[in-house]
C-alpha cells in the first residue's frame, strides 16, 4: 500500500508540542497524521509484539520463580537494552534495564559489564583471591551465568575491559577487610567504579586511531538493576528507568510499590543537590529548560562524560566530536554523576512481581496500570494450558475451587503468554474499552521519520516472585 504524504511541517510543529507535553500524546493528531498507513492483520500485530520476547525459568529453591522479558524499538538502532544473569558464587539473581541516549553504546557496554563489577563487590577477599589465582587455569571459576545474551565484544576491547576489571578485584581484595560488607555500598561502589573505568579508558585511547572506547564515553545510559537474594531485595538506579513491585493486599486488589528514585527536574531534591555543588552565579545556567546544562534530561548517567570531565580534558576531542562536543556554561565540572540511589525491601509473599522498565513504557502507563495488567495476566494466563492438577488425591472442594478460578480466568484470557508482550500490547493500544487494534498496527507501522515522537524504545522485564519460597524464609 502506498502510504499518504506526511505533513512535515505538521510534524515539527507537532514535535515542538510533543517535547513539553510527552506524557500526554495527541491521539488527534495522531489520527490526523497517519489515516493512510498500511493496516497490519492482527496475527501480523502479534508477530511484530513477540518477535523480541524472552522467558527464563528457575528451578531449585529460590525466591525467583521465573521472569519474562521484551523490547520494542522506536530508534534504529535500538538505544535500550537489558541483562539477566544469575550469580554463581552467591545465590542472587541480577536483572537491569539501560536505556541509552547519544546512541546505544554506552547502554550495551555498561549492560555487559556492570553484572560483574558487582558479583565482585558481594564475594569476601578470600574468594576474590581464589577467582584471580584460577583465571588462565583449567579450573576457572565463573562469576555469572547470563541468559538471553547474544552480544559479544571484540578481542581487543574485551581485553581491555578484563584487565580494568581484573584491577577492580585486586582493589576490593586491598580493601576487603577494613570494612563490614554493605549491599548499599556495594552497588554503589560498582556503578561508580565501571563509570570511573569507562572515562580511563576513553582516555587511555585518546592518542590511538581506535575511537571506540570514546564514542562509549560520549554517550551515556541510564541504568535499574535489581538484585534479588532470598526474601532481599535491592534496587539500584541512575536517571528514568522505572522499578515497580505488585503488591497484593488481603482483600485481593492490587497496589504499586516504586522502588526507584527518578533522577529528573520533576524530582525537587535532585534538582537541589546538583544546584548546592556549584556557585550561585550559575543558579540559571545548571538547570534550563528542565535539562541539565540546557541539555541531558536525566539528573544521574553512565557515561556522558562531556558532562564530567574537566573543560581542557573536552577540548582535546573537540576535533573528533566538534565544537559542540563542549556544552554551554560549562564551568565548574562534574554537573552529573553515576552514583545510583539503591532501596531495600524485604520481600513477603504478598509481593507477587516486580516490574522492571525503561521510560518508553512509563510515558504510556503508570505504574498502578501496569500492576494491574500484570495482575490480570497471571489470573488469566492459566487458560492458556491445558488443566492439569497439581498434585495427586486432591479433594473434591479442592478441584471445584480450581475449576471456579479457571473460570473467571477465563474472562481475562490474554493473548499473549509473555507479560511483558501483555504490557506491551496494552500501553500501546490499551483503551477503556479494550485493545484497539487500528491504534496498534499504526503504532508499528510508523514510518523511522516520525516514530520518535510518538513512542520511544520499550523494554521490559517482569520478575515473577515464589510466594511458597517466601512464605518459608525466616523472620
Amino acid at each position: 500500500m502506498v502510504l499518504q504524504k506526511i505533513d512535515f511541517n505538521f510534524v515539527k510543529c507537532f514535535r515542538h508540542v510533543c517535547v513539553k507535553t510527552s506524557k500526554s500524546r495527541d491521539n488527534r493528531s495522531f489520527q490526523r497524521l497517519y489515516t493512510a498507513l498500511p493496516r497490519l492483520t492482527p496475527q501480523e500485530v502479534t508477530n511484530v509484539l513477540q518477535a523480541n520476547e524472552y522467558t527464563k525459568e528457575f528451578s531449585g529453591l529460590s525466591s525467583v520463580k521465573y521472569y519474562d522479558s521484551n523490547q520494542l524499538a522506536s530508534n534504529n538502532p535500538i538505544e535500550d537494552t537489558r541483562a539477566e544473569a544469575q550469580c554463581l558464587l552467591t545465590k542472587g539473581v541480577l536483572l537491569g534495564v539501560f536505556d541509552g541516549h547519544g546512541g546505544g553504546a554506552c547502554a550495551q557496554v555498561v549492560s555487559k559489564r556492570l553484572f560483574r563489577y558487582i558479583s565482585a563487590g558481594l564475594l569476601p577477599p578470600k574468594l576474590l583471591q581464589q577467582y584471580l589465582n584460577s583465571i588462565g587455569s583449567d579450573k576457572k571459576l565463573e562469576l555469572l551465568q547470563t541468559y538471553n545474551d547474544k552480544v559479544e565484544f571484540v578481542a581487543e576491547i574485551r581485553d581491555l575491559y578484563q584487565e580494568s576489571f581484573l584491577n577492580f578485584v585486586r582493589d576490593l581484595i586491598q580493601s576487603g577487610d577494613r570494612k563490614e560488607f554493605q549491599m548499599e555500598k556495594a552497588l554503589e561502589n560498582a556503578f561508580l567504579r565501571l563509570d570511573n573505568d569507562l572515562s580511563n579508558e576513553a582516555l587511555s585511547q585518546l592518542n590511538k586511531k581506535d575511537a571506540r572506547t570514546l564514542a562509549v564515553a560520549m554517550s551515556g545510559t541510564v541504568a535499574v538493576v535489581a538484585h534479588i537474594d532470598g526474601p532481599h531485595l535491592h534496587v539500584a538506579g541512575v536517571g528514568d528507568c522505572k522499578a515497580v513491585l505488585g503488591v497484593l493486599s488481603e482483600n485481593d486488589g492490587w497496589s504499586a510499590k516504586i522502588m526507584t528514585v527518578e533522577h529528573n527536574t520533576d524530582n525537587r531534591t535532585e534538582v537541589e543537590r546538583i544546584m548546592s555543588e556549584h556557585p550561585l552565579n550559575e543558579k540559571s545556567t545548571v538547570i534550563k529548560m528542565e535539562r541539565l546544562l540546557g541539555q541531558l534530561a536525566p539528573l544521574r548517567s553512565l557515561g556522558d562524560f562531556r558532562y564530567k570531565w574537566k573543560k581542557d580534558v573536552i577540548k582535546k576531542i573537540v576535533p573528533i566530536f566538534g565544537k559542540t562536543a563542549i556544552p554551554p556554561n560549562y564551568h565548574t565540572p562534574p554537573y552529573l554523576t553515576a552514583n545510583p540511589d539503591v532501596k531495600y525491601h524485604r520481600l513477603t509473599p504478598r509481593d507477587k512481581f516486580l516490574i522492571i522498565a525503561s521510560d518508553g513504557l512509563w510515558e504510556l502507563i503508570s505504574p498502578l496500570q501496569a500492576v494491574r495488567l500484570v495482575g490480570e495476566h497471571m489470573s488469566g494466563k492459566v487458560t492458556l494450558s491445558p488443566l492439569r492438577l497439581p498434585r495427586k488425591n486432591m479433594k473434591l472442594f479442592d478441584i471445584n475451587e480450581m475449576l471456579l478460578q479457571r473460570k473467571e480466568g477465563l474472562k481475562k484470557k490474554p493473548l499473549d503468554n509473555n507479560a511483558a508482550t501483555h504490557l506491551l500490547r496494552n500501553a500501546l493500544g490499551g483503551t477503556e474499552y479494550g485493545i484497539d487494534h487500528v491504534k496498534l498496527s499504526q503504532l508499528l507501522t510508523l514510518p523511522s521519520e516520525v516514530v520518535r515522537i510518538f513512542r520511544d524504545d520499550i523494554t521490559i522485564t517482569v520478575v515473577y516472585m515464589d510466594s511458597e519460597f517466601l512464605r518459608h524464609c525466616p523472620p
